[in-house]
This record gives structure tokens, sequence and C-alpha cells, in this order.
């Protein structure tokens, strides 16, 4: 008599044949990345979900070149990456929250490192056995540098420098990320100052030599400070004026030195304007690529040496009235 039971062994063969899938719920975002569109999803997302077509490419949005002073780069993938492209793509779809972070990290990483390029330089002699460096008058190592920050506006090439450089073009970058919206600029804005850190410290110990932690993370400590009260200094500047916003500068990028060449600082004035103007008109997506290249402020010399109409304008005292020394309008 055949029995009706059926094996352990036959049941586990017929599950291997036909599995039982789970049914899956689609995954639904509670808030979109982008703040110009609301259809467009985050950033990350964006490009996972509308990869463009290979025939007919649609057109990214891209700055104009000589008036933004940055570049987007536009760069197809390799046909190898379709494969990849498509398990990111459902990986994304799955735990779109999850990966979040790590687009912010991996697009930050690619910001700061651009950043720190445009004012880079070195140190040959540290790279010398029983070469001595040489020092500022300050005590500071003197580096060679190269671009438009120190051969035309003549600024040192030092660790300090540099890092208010650095900041000087992280901070433009803030500004922007606080176009995100609330719930994730905070994630871009700190993985961002992680990775400058990352990069100041990577710089001690490669072209410094300083192997001391201790001796590193009090300088890291500084840098902290700094980049507080450069923020409150730029902000404010942005809010009241050009000329707030110089004092901001000539304070941090030529740390306070009473021969200045006004003319050099109202170029990077006038360079940090047209860099924030640019900004407004790039999408989120375009950002957070990370894809981006900064010129320099060299070209903003004819703009400077144009005579404000405010120069005939009479100064006034607090109470609206001519100040001593000055003649009414006509």
């Amino acid at each position: 008599m055949a029995s009706k039971r059926v094996c352990t062994a036959c049941q586990r063969f017929g599950r291997s044949i036909n599995p039982q899938r789970p049914i899956q719920q689609p995954f639904t975002a509670q808030r979109t990345f982008a703040t110009t569109s609301s259809n467009l999803g985050r950033a990350g997302k964006y490009y996972l979900d509308n990869p463009p077509p290979r025939a007919t490419p649609r057109p990214s949005p891209k700055p104009d070149i000589e008036d933004a002073k940055i570049t987007v780069e536009s760069k197809d993938p390799p046909p190898e990456a379709n494969t990849t492209h498509m398990m990111a793509q459902e990986l994304r779809r799955r735990a779109t929250r999850t990966t979040e972070t790590y687009i912010a990290y991996g697009a930050t990483e690619m910001l700061v490192k651009e950043c720190a390029r445009v004012g880079n330089y070195s140190i040959p002699q540290t790279q010398e056995k029983g070469v001595e460096t040489p020092k500022t008058k300050d005590g500071e190592d003197l580096g060679v540098g190269e671009g438009w920050w120190y051969t035309e506006l003549g600024l040192t090439p030092t660790f300090s420098t540099w890092a208010q450089i650095t900041f000087l073009h992280m901070y433009l970058l803030i500004a922007r990320l606080r176009c995100f919206p609330a719930d994730h600029a905070p994630t871009w804005h700190q993985h961002l100052l992680d990775h400058f850190f990352y990069e100041a410290e990577d710089r001690m110990t490669v072209v410094h030599q300083i192997y001391a932690r201790g001796v590193r993370s009090r300088y890291l400590k500084d840098l902290f400070i700094q980049w507080r009260g450069l923020m409150a200094g730029y902000d404010e500047g942005l809010m009241k004026g050009d000329a707030v916003l110089a004092t901001a500068v000539w304070r941090n990028i030529f740390k306070a030195d009473e021969e200045v060449d006004l003319r050099k600082l109202a170029e990077v004035v006038s360079y940090m304007r047209r860099v924030l103007r640019t900004f407004d008109s790039v999408t989120d997506e375009v950002i957070a690529t990370g894809r981006i290249k900064f010129g320099d402020p060299s070209s903003e010399t004819a703009l400077v040496s144009v005579e404000s109409k405010m120069m005939a304008v009479p100064f006034t005292d607090e109470d609206g009235q001519p100040a001593a020394g000055t003649k009414k309008a006509d």
C-alpha cells in the first residue's frame, strides 16, 4: 500500500526546483533630494534610475565655463560598466537611505581633493636626506607653489596658506550644500569637513614629516577653530556686502597684511561672488556627482579695474549728513 506521506528529502528537492519567492513591496522615498524639482528623487538615485540613453545622450546642465570659473566634468561610463551599473541600480532601489551616506562620502572626497588642488604646493627638501627645510619668519615650512594664488597673488606656499585657500573653496561648496534638503545637507557638510581633516593630516605626515600624533592633533584642533571663525566671517560678508567680505578675506587669506594689494583683494571677492552665482544655476544632481573643477580669479582683473559708480557718492555719517571733508552731490 502506497503511503501518502512525502519524505523530507523529496520536500527539499521540490523546493529547490520551484522556490517560493517572497513578495517584494515597492520602495517609496519619503522626500526627494533635489530642490529644483519634486519628481527628480535624490541625487544618487536620480543617476541610477535615469541613465542617459546611449544613442541620443541627454545633455546635462553645464555652467558657462568662462563666466563660472568652475567646470563640470562629463564622462560617459565604459561599456563594460553596464553590468555593475545594473547591480548598483538594483541595490539603490532596495536600500536608498542606506546608501545615501556612501554617495555623499564619495562625492565629498572628490570635492575636497579639488579644493586642495587649487592651493597645492610641495617641499622638495623633505625628500632629500640631510637637507634642511627652509622656514618663514614665523617658523613655518616654506614650500614651492604654482598657480595664480602663489605667482600672481604673491602668497607664501606654506601649510597655513594652503589650508586657507582650501577653506575658501570649501566654503563656496558649503554655501551651495546648504540648499540641499534639510535632512540631507548635514550629512554632506560633515563628510566634506571630515575629508578635509583626512587630507590635512596626510599632508602633515607626507609633506612635512610630522609623525607625532599629538602634534598633528593639536594642529587639527587649531584648523577646526579657524574653520568656525572663517565661516562666520564669510557669512557676514555675504549678507552685509563686499566691503565686509573683503575684510574677512584679508584676515584669512592675506593674514591681515597691511601692505596688501587692494586690487588683488577685490579680485578674490569678485571671484567668490561669481562662483556662488554660478552654483545657483547648477542643480543638486550635478553638485552631487563631485565632478567640479575650480578656475582662478585671473579674469576678474578687467572687472575690478572698472571704477564703481558708488565712488561718486559722498560719504555720510550715522545721521545721513555728509561726512567731514566731503561735498554734497549735485
